[in-house]
């Protein structure tokens, strides 16, 4: 469920006396009562008030008239203003959803690069105790995955493998994203089942 994003106070109460027009309670042409009133019925200054009908003004709603008050304007300003309101609403909501959604993943990459990491310090440190199947393999010079990134290859796909990085020229890539492009004498490290290697070798050297 998305994050209600909250509004500044003085816009709510715009909305509201907009809404209050639409509905009619609040008819065209009726003055308003004064900023003291309307800032002891929504408990806020009279300052906050005075900003609510300034905006209500430049949209069209009410007129603000300085030393004779507040008139109601326009009901149907008063809907679009309404609408308005929604449609900006609606946007900063999927902004807001967008930029924790983000984050969330940037969080969950970096923890499973963190996990990685770890599955092959483990790796390592266990290879002889087959209590994890960690699997170092080299493409071949003649493999179809040459310049190939890992998503179009469908590795895991095809292999049932996952893998935790890439040894090129010395260095290691932890976590290789799908656009990783393989190249020549790559040396894949992956974890699977007992059978991986097997056909992770049949699937490097497959000539289909």
């Amino acid at each position: 469920m998305g994050q209600r994003i909250e509004m500044p106070r003085y816009i709510k109460i715009a909305v509201d006396v907009a809404v209050r027009i639409h509905k009619g309670d609040l008819p065209e042409g009726v003055k308003l009562r004064g900023r003291s009133i309307l800032a002891s019925e929504y408990n806020v200054s009279p300052e906050t008030i005075r900003k609510s009908m300034k905006l209500l003004d430049d949209t069209g709603v009410v007129k603000v008239n300085k030393g004779s008050g507040v008139i109601v304007k326009s009901k149907e300003k008063a809907l679009d203003f309404i609408n308005g309101f929604k449609d900006k609403e609606s946007i900063g909501m999927i902004r807001s959803n967008i930029k924790n959604l983000l984050q969330q993943r940037k969080d969950i990459e970096k923890e499973i690069n963190e996990l990685n990491e770890k599955v092959i310090d483990y790796s390592y440190r266990f290879k002889n105790s087959n209590l994890i199947d960690h699997v170092e393999i080299e493409i071949p010079e003649s493999s179809h995955i040459i310049n190939i990134s890992i998503g179009e290859s469908r590795f895991w796909h095809n292999t049932g493998a996952t893998i935790l990085g890439v040894k090129r020229e010395d260095k290691v890539y932890i976590s290789p994203g799908p656009y990783w492009e393989f190249k020549e004498k790559d040396i894949l490290l992956v974890v699977g089942d007992e059978g991986v290697l097997d056909r992770i070798k049949k699937y490097l050297n497959d000539t289909n």
